[in-house]
């Protein structure tokens, strides 16, 4: 591959605690490697590409890259588009009528004359940068593209660990340490987190896990009776890999509930959904989705349908429905995702001198090593394996029963 002139940058999708810190590791190598490497990014994600609206990086913000590290939320702003999803893309006005938005962002690629380009999202992201690149493949220029794998939810295949998601799981964790104080403001309390996970339960587990290990690392009065363990303990966990039997379920967290006077509940915001569906289908009601076809969670409100089926079920008199995915999803990452970034970010920019394109991540089909993953391997919806040793350990001390794995449709 010839020198490296000039590099693009985006960010797209959902947010997660690992994009500031990935643009600022991105424009920090490339400066410790060649200064001269030009750098723009693209504002709004896809968007900004279609647009050929960007910012170039100028020594100034060369100078205080570090400082991005310390930020949660984006930089360079995010949107959700799908390049194939024409008609949307007319509809928001970033193509013309008879234009394909596929074109015109690879043209806008060749205008800036930008050579790697750095995709930081999911599996639609990154999915549609590879499209991007073969299409400027067929058209004779030479494009390398190499993303980084962002969702809370780490629920990319092949990738064990997701930029991001160790975060969000510390993040929802911190969150329920003030929110479960609430099962003393009302008698029979039924507390509902709802945590982000469309289709892998990983963040919910994850997110319990750490909730439970900072808990009992606490002091407790047990004496006073509000001050009980299990009155701040998590009762029972939800997610879209599992086959819930709410009737079984109830009968166990009634008796929580009598014990304890509250009942404290960890779901997937994708558990449940296929209920729900049918339900609004039922009543012929719209099943709201977003331009890549996805179910619009925020508009079904899963939390709000489990707490209402559970609430009659054992007897609660107030239910308290509380989401923690934008608190989580919007946090600066930790130390331990900051070190998976910046391995994540080197290898990027080696793969970029190489002209070698892919998604950055530790690759579960070869021993777990950090390499760029193929495109054509890239997909999302990978479940969260339910057979985790410290998954099943986690159920057991709660009192749930082992799972059994949904049956898919």
């Amino acid at each position: 591959m010839s020198k490296i002139k000039k590099v693009g940058i985006l960010t797209a999708g959902g947010l997660a605690p690992c994009l500031s810190a990935a643009v600022g590791g991105l424009i920090m190598r490339y400066t410790e490697i060649d200064p001269e490497i030009e750098i723009i990014c693209y504002r709004g994600g896809y968007k900004g590409l279609l647009l050929g609206d960007s910012v170039k990086v100028s020594p100034e913000i060369r100078e205080k890259a570090f400082t991005l590290l310390l930020y949660g939320g984006s930089p360079i702003g995010n949107s959700r588009v799908k390049l194939t999803n024409v008609k949307d893309c007319v509809k928001r006005g970033l193509v013309k009528e008879g234009e394909d938005p596929q074109k015109v962002a690879a043209d806008q690629l060749v205008k800036d004359g930008v050579q790697v380009l750095h995709t930081i999202g999911g599996d639609d992201t990154n999915t549609a940068a590879a499209d991007l690149a073969a299409f400027l493949k067929q058209n004779n220029y030479d494009l390398t593209v190499i993303g980084l794998p962002k969702t809370i939810d780490n629920d990319v295949y092949p990738i064990k660990q997701s930029l991001g998601a160790w975060t969000a799981a510390e993040q929802g964790a911190i969150f329920f340490k003030n929110i479960v104080s609430e099962n003393s403001a009302n008698p029979r309390m039924l507390i509902v987190h709802e945590v982000m996970g469309r289709n892998c339960g990983w963040l919910t587990a994850a997110t319990a896990l750490k909730y439970r290990k900072e808990l009992y690392s606490n002091e407790f009065v047990p004496e006073i009776g509000g001050v009980h363990p299990k009155r701040y303990d998590v009762h029972g966990i939800y997610l879209p890999e599992m086959e819930i039997d709410l009737a079984k379920e109830a009968k166990r967290l009634h008796a929580v509930m009598d014990l304890y006077d509250c009942v404290n509940i960890f779901i997937s915001e994708g558990a449940g959904v296929e209920a729900i569906i049918k339900e609004m289908e039922a009543r012929g009601e719209e099943v709201p989705r977003d331009a890549f076809g996805h179910v619009k969670l925020d508009a079904i409100n899963p939390g709000k349908w489990f707490g209402k089926q559970f609430a009659e079920m054992i007897g609660a008199e107030k239910v308290l429905v509380q989401k923690s995915g934008y608190f989580a999803r919007s946090a600066p990452a930790n130390a331990e995702d900051l070190t998976l970034i910046k391995g994540c970010v080197d290898l990027a920019v080696d793969a970029a001198m190489r002209g070698e394109s892919g998604v950055i991540g530790h690759d579960e089909a070869h021993q777990d090593r950090l390499r760029p993953i193929e495109f054509e391997r890239i997909k999302g919806g990978k479940p969260f394996n339910m057979a985790f040793p410290w998954f099943k350990n986690l159920l057991r001390e709660i009192g749930q029963p082992e799972p059994v794995a949904a049956r898919k449709a």
